[in-house]
Order: C-alpha cells, then sequence, then structure tokens
C-alpha cells in the first residue's frame, strides 16, 4: 500500500508537489495523470526516496520514505521515463550489473535474471549488446531490470512513451501478466489515456502539483454527464447560441472550440430533443450533431484546463533523471 499526507516538494519559490494526499491499494494499478510540470515524476522520486519531500508524509509498503528509506527501496522497482540500461553492455550483463548494486548473491541473481527475461520476451536477444536493442527491447529490458529483485511496488513513469502502437500493446501485455502471476502493486504515469482508461483501476489528475480528481475511470467520465454532445452551426452569433444553450435544463455545461459547440448532458438520448428544439425556435440553424459518451481525454481537459500532450523532456532533464537513479542504485 501507498499512502501520502500532504505531500509538498519545493525548488526555491517553486512548489512542484502542493499537499498532495491519496492512497494507493495492494495490488492496484493507480494511474498518475498530468501535463508537464504537473508534479507527477517528483511524487516518485520522492516515494522511491530519489527526493525527500519538504513536508508531509509518505508511507510506501508500510515503511516511512524519509525515516525507513532503505527498507522501502528494498520493495520497489523503477522503470524511470529515460532508458538507464548500458548500450555497452548485453542485456544479461546489464542485470547481473544491476543485481550486483542490489547486493542479490549470484546463484539468485541467475535464477532471476533467467526469470524476467522470459517474462518480458527477452530470453533469445540475451546475449546481445544493448545497443543492438530496439526502443521497445530497451523498454521491456528496462522493465526486467525493475523487476529483478522482486519488488512489492512497481513504478512506472511514461513506460510506453515514444514507443508504436504494437510495442505499447506488448509492454501492457508483459506488465498485466506480472500483476496478475505476481500480485505486485503498480503506480503509473502515462500520456495515453486509453491505456488509463482501459488498464488502471483508478486514476488521479494532478495538475500544477495539486490532485484535481481522483476516482475510477467510469465515475470520472460519469462527473460530466453521461453523454457529450458536439453541434456545428450554420447560422448565430456565438454569444446568442452559448445564451441559448445555457438556458436548457437538460445542459449541464457547454464549450466552444474550432466552431464546434460541446455539451454535457445527464441524458443525451433525452436532453438531445430540447437541445434542438431551443435552437431551432431562436432560428437557430444545426448543420452536424454527433453524440457519444466522455472520454478520459475530456475529464482530463475538465479538471485541468488544456489538453494531455506529450512530454519529451530536454536533454538537461534526461541527463539529471538518470544519474539520479543510478545514485539509488548505489
Amino acid at each position: 500500500m501507498i499512502v501520502t499526507e500532504g505531500l509538498v516538494k519545493t525548488f526555491g519559490k517553486l512548489v512542484a508537489v502542493d499537499g498532495v494526499s491519496f492512497t494507493v491499494n495492494d495490488g492496484e494499478l493507480f494511474g498518475f495523470l498530468g501535463p508537464n510540470g504537473a508534479g507527477k515524476t517528483t511524487t516518485i522520486n520522492i516515494l522511491t526516496t530519489l527526493m525527500r519531500p519538504t513536508s508531509g508524509r509518505a508511507l510506501v509498503g508500510g515503511y516511512d520514505v524519509v525515516s525507513e528509506a532503505e527498507k522501502v527501496r528494498r520493495i520497489v522497482g523503477l522503470v524511470p521515463q529515460d532508458i538507464t540500461v548500458d548500450d555497452d553492455l548485453t542485456g544479461w550483463e546489464n542485470l547481473m550489473l544491476q543485481a550486483g548494486l542490489y547486493h542479490i548473491p549470484r546463484s539468485e541473481a541467475r535464477r532471476r535474471a533467467a526469470e524476467v527475461l522470459e517474462l518480458v520476451g527477452l530470453s533469445d536477444a540475451a546475449g546481445r549488446r544493448v545497443e543492438t536493442y530496439s526502443g521497445g527491447m530497451r523498454k521491456r529490458l528496462e522493465l526486467a531490470a525493475g523487476l529483478l529483485h522482486d519488488p512489492e511496488i512497481l513504478f512506472l513513469d511514461e513506460p510506453t512513451l515514444g514507443l508504436d502502437v504494437q510495442t505499447r500493446a506488448a509492454i501492457w501485455e508483459y506488465i498485466t501478466r506480472l500483476r496478475r502471476e505476481l500480485g505486485m502493486t503498480v503506480f503509473l504515469t502515462t500520456h495515453y489515456m486509453d491505456e488509463a482508461d482501459s488498464l488502471c483501476e483508478r486514476v488521479a489528475i494532478i495538475d500544477r502539483g495539486k490532485i484535481r480528481a481522483l476516482g475510477t475511470p467510469s465515475d470520472l467520465k460519469a462527473s460530466l454527464g453521461g453523454s457529450i454532445i458536439d453541434l456545428e452551426i450554420v447560422n448565430g452569433g456565438s454569444a446568442d447560441v452559448m445564451s441559448i444553450l445555457g438556458r436548457v435544463d437538460a445542459v449541464r455545461r457547454v464549450s466552444l472550440a474550432d466552431g464546434v459547440y460541446r455539451l454535457s448532458v445527464d441524458n443525451g438520448e433525452e436532453g438531445l430533443p430540447a437541445i434542438l428544439e431551443n435552437l431551432l425556435r431562436s432560428g437557430v440553424r444545426v448543420s452536424r450533431v454527433v453524440m457519444r459518451k466522455p472520454t478520459l481525454d475530456e475529464v482530463f481537459l475538465e479538471y485541468t484546463g488544456r489538453k494531455l500532450r506529450d512530454e519529451t523532456g530536454s536533454w538537461e532533464e534526461a541527463f539529471r533523471q538518470r544519474m539520479i537513479v543510478r545514485r539509488m542504485r548505489t
């Protein structure tokens, strides 16, 4: 289990994490969603003891991340956003190096390395240098390294960022399998809403260091209403149309972007006739109507005011993250 209570992390005047509180249950796959600079990686760094919080408290597996940091490190695995495996070594040599950093006895290290390589589908490539691996293979080796010491809790920071659809699906097949076979708790950050929606049991949305929403994907989508209706209008000023739509009882909220009026309603099938009737009565002609269920992308937009976009980060940030991970392993 992971428990955070009023977690705060500041860098000078910058508040990166601002009073964050949440609980992750044993065996849960928990999604942590946020735009660039929201506080996701900083939170992971605190929970994996790479950083100390400025204030607040965090327990991982029942251990305090500050006063019992060494115990936390023994039970967590971390797959960072940036690749940290050594290109000059083989896949097997990378895992043996990792085992040494965790002081795993050689015989056990060999057994575990064989197991995790099989789990991520890299047994046949174990003897090849990592420089010959594809991007997806490197990610899978990074996952194997995070699993080598048999952690109870696995932290995945953007594990599929930049991968093609097929490789993303393969990575998630491995993660789903290890959860099923090992009962592992997984804490995930991702930019892919389809991943979070289909895989996570609960998600938290963080923006500007604060938790904006927390719940199951279904509950969060339901918070926007049962249906989303997109309307395109032939005539009528936007202010007039917004005013007309705002007076319809069925409409919970309405927005306008790129010429499309987006309405949240509790029941689209019941509410749409009233919406169209009010517009037609006011002389407003509708050229296109699309009705659908809300998406997690729209939940994110609702709570943060912006769309989730891919973040690649600067090379300075990538280098800093790589160095901090390597310091943890020594």
